[in-house]
């Protein structure tokens, strides 16, 4: 901890720019010789300061209350010095200066951190993720005025209480309609982008202690909606007479052949479909989310369809391979789809990715290692999120399990005889 630092205050004037009968209030802070000087945005008639004192002339109201304040800023520069070698941080002029005006780490306000997070991120994180964050902005935003009845609050004022006041808030959180938005994951999620930033101000040491360390986040398991081989075959069998259900039913079948998400087969392009080393046709891209390189065997299926769509190439001349709609009217379109098939399901476009990992992948003998490659997942946990073992698959495994006892018994039995 640093001792040996000559430190003092003082307060002087200087002539007003406005009024030459006036004069303009200043604060001194001076350490081992270097200065650094504050505007109290205060003035003082001439014959009214008592400049030996350094303080407002006589015992009247206006005096009293300019020296109480003058006490204030002497007292705050104090204490900001006095946390400054608490903290073992280095002590100048400055430093006391931009701690007294709440401008150092130790007084950095939520919004602050909202924007360097967000202002650093956007060329870090998908559009689609600060989508997200922005989201997390605006609720963040509304709790402090509607709840807190302010605009901002320091970083040293989060703590759990603030945590769970914020969950109870998007919980119950109504649009115009007078509707729940959010269901328990939709709020863990906003409270999960939440605790990313405060840890980035962790590690920027803008706060000592996590206000999270106490909060369990707690995501409520669902079951991942897939296609049977069943469902799969009515989709694959239906002709649709209109244009748009036609293209968005190849499409979600070539996803479902492939596990490229929605905006990977949006972006696919004819060069990335390769002839691979066993002669077959690979597709050869980097996932859009991860940027992780991913090399997916084209199975027949899904070769069909990306035979008819490259003739369409030649006549509209795009620089993409299968033209699909937009997100929402695609998955609006598979709503269709799904009745026209008699499927109950609620079927989106990313149920074609679990429809490749359990139904075309998993239940017919494909290593888990092997799939989790294909979907370019960085991590095994995250593919047994997809991954399914099928009813009729344990079956099987089970009557090879038998058979293998029923070998193992009869070579007992042979030995013994």
């Amino acid at each position: 901890m640093q001792t040996n630092n000559t430190f003092s205050i003082i307060f002087f004037t200087r002539k007003s720019r406005s009024n030459s009968n006036r004069l303009a209030i200043y604060c001194r802070i001076t350490v081992n010789g270097k200065r650094s000087e504050i505007s109290l945005q205060r003035s003082i008639m001439i014959s009214e300061w008592d400049n030996s004192k350094s303080r407002g002339r006589g015992n009247s109201t206006k005096a009293r209350i300019l020296n109480n304040y003058l006490d204030h800023v002497y007292n705050k520069l104090l204490v900001s010095h006095k946390q400054l070698l608490e903290e073992d941080k280095v002590i100048s002029a400055n430093t006391i200066k931009v701690r007294y005006l709440g401008k150092d780490d130790a007084r950095k306000s939520l919004i602050e951190l909202i924007d360097y997070h967000n202002t650093n991120m956007i060329t870090v994180l998908k559009p689609g993720t600060m989508k997200n964050y922005y989201t997390t902005e605006k609720y963040l935003k509304e709790f402090l005025s509607k709840k807190r009845k302010v605009e901002n609050i320091y970083l040293k004022q989060l703590n759990y209480r603030f945590i769970i006041d914020f969950e109870q808030f998007l919980r119950t959180y109504k649009n115009s309609k007078k509707e729940l938005t959010l269901s328990n994951n939709g709020v863990m999620k906003h409270l999960e982008r939440f605790k990313k930033m405060i840890n980035l101000a962790l590690k920027l040491e803008c706060i000592a202690k996590n206000p999270f360390s106490k909060f369990q986040l707690k995501f409520t398991k669902y079951d991942r909606q897939y296609l049977t081989e069943r469902e799969l075959t009515l989709i694959e069998e239906t002709y649709f007479k209109q244009e748009r259900l036609e293209r968005v039913k190849d499409i979600f079948l070539f996803s479902c052949y492939t596990g490229l998400s929605y905006i990977d087969v949006k972006e696919l392009s004819l060069n990335q479909i390769v002839l691979g080393i066993d002669n077959r046709y690979w597709i050869h891209t980097k996932r859009e989310k991860t940027n992780e390189l991913v090399k997916v065997p084209i199975l027949p299926k899904a070769l069909v369809i990306v035979e008819k769509y490259k003739r369409l190439l030649e006549i509209t001349n795009s620089k993409t391979l299968l033209p699909l709609y937009s997100n929402q009217k695609t998955n609006s379109y598979l709503k269709e789809i799904a009745n026209v098939c008699g499927i109950s399901k609620n079927i989106t476009f990313h149920v074609a990715r679990h429809t490749f990992a359990t139904t075309v992948m998993l239940s017919n003998g494909v290593p888990i290692e092997t799939v989790s490659k294909l979907l370019g997942h960085t991590k095994l946990s995250t593919t047994q999120i997809y991954a399914r073992v099928l009813e009729d698959k344990i079956s099987e495994d089970i009557d090879n399990l038998l058979q293998r006892l029923e070998i193992k018994k009869e070579k007992r039995i042979f030995r013994i005889n």
